[in-house]
C-alpha cells in the first residue's frame, strides 16, 4: 500500500485483505512492510519498552526483570477489575451483571487506595508499566466512567492516595500534552447513543490535575 492511510480500517484490510472483524486502537504499524504488528495494547507496550534499545540511549525500563512477578501481579488486579471493570459495567444489560461489574471494580480501588497509602507508586517508588496501565483508565473516570457508565460509588477525587497519584502521573512530563478531556467526552458521549441516546456532552467536571500532588514526600 504506497501513501498515507487514510482510515484505520484500511490498515486493518492491508494486513489481511479478508479481515472483517472490528477495527480497534491502539496498532503498531510498520511502515516497510504496511502490516500491523500488533494491535494488542499490553504487547504493543512491552514492544516499546525493549525491542528499539538500540535506537536510542533512553534507559527507561518499565518491565524490569526483577520487578515482573509483582507488575504481573497487579496487572491482574488491574486488567479485570478496573480497565475492563468500567466497560463490564457500563455495557452491562442486567442489574447483576451491572452490580458484580461495580462491586469488583470499587473493591479493586479500594486496594489500590490502600497500597498507595505508603509507597508512591503501584511497585514501590519506582514507575512501571502497571502505573500506566491504570493511568489511562483512571485519568477517564470521573470525566466519562463515573456518569455515563453509572461506576458512580465514588470519583477518584475521594480517594486521597489515588487522587494525589493520578495527578503526579498527569504532572509528568509529556503526559498532559496526551490528555484531550474534549476529545474523551465527546469520543464515549456521542458514540455511545445506546446509553447516551441525546448525545449530550457534560460540561464537566472541573479537575485541577495541575495542583500538587505531593507524592515526592516517598522519594
Amino acid at each position: 500500500m504506497a501513501g498515507p492511510l487514510a482510515f484505520l480500517s484500511e490498515a486493518y484490510t492491508a494486513s489481511g485483505p479478508d479481515y472483517d472483524d472490528r477495527v480497534t486502537v491502539p496498532v503498531l504499524w510498520d511502515k516497510k512492510t504496511h502490516r500491523i504488528v500488533s494491535n494488542a495494547d499490553d504487547d504493543i507496550m512491552r514492544v516499546l519498552n525493549s525491542e528499539f534499545d538500540d535506537f536510542t540511549d533512553s534507559d527507561l525500563d518499565f518491565y524490569p526483570e526483577a520487578l515482573r512477578d509483582e507488575i504481573d501481579m497487579v496487572n491482574d488486579l488491574v486488567y479485570p477489575h478496573i480497565n475492563n471493570g468500567v466497560y463490564r459495567a457500563g455495557f452491562a444489560s442486567t442489574q447483576t451483571a451491572y452490580e458484580r461489574a461495580v462491586y469488583g471494580l470499587f473493591d479493586a480501588l479500594d486496594q489500590l487506595e490502600e497500597r498507595l497509602s505508603n509507597q508512591r507508586y503501584l511497585i514501590g517508588n519506582q514507575q512501571t508499566e502497571a502505573d500506566w496501565r491504570l493511568f489511562t483508565t483512571l485519568i477517564r473516570f470521573d470525566a466519562v466512567y463515573h456518569g455515563h457508565f453509572k461506576c458512580n460509588k465514588r470519583r477518584i477525587v475521594d480517594y486521597p492516595n489515588l487522587d494525589s497519584y493520578l495527578r503526579d502521573l498527569y504532572q509528568h512530563d509529556g503526559i498532559a500534552e496526551t490528555v484531550n478531556f474534549d476529545h474523551i467526552k465527546r469520543h464515549y458521549y456521542v458514540t455511545h447513543d445506546d446509553i447516551n441516546p441525546t448525545q449530550i456532552v457534560p460540561v464537566g467536571p472541573d479537575i485541577d490535575f495541575d495542583a500538587p500532588q505531593g507524592r515526592d514526600r516517598f522519594g
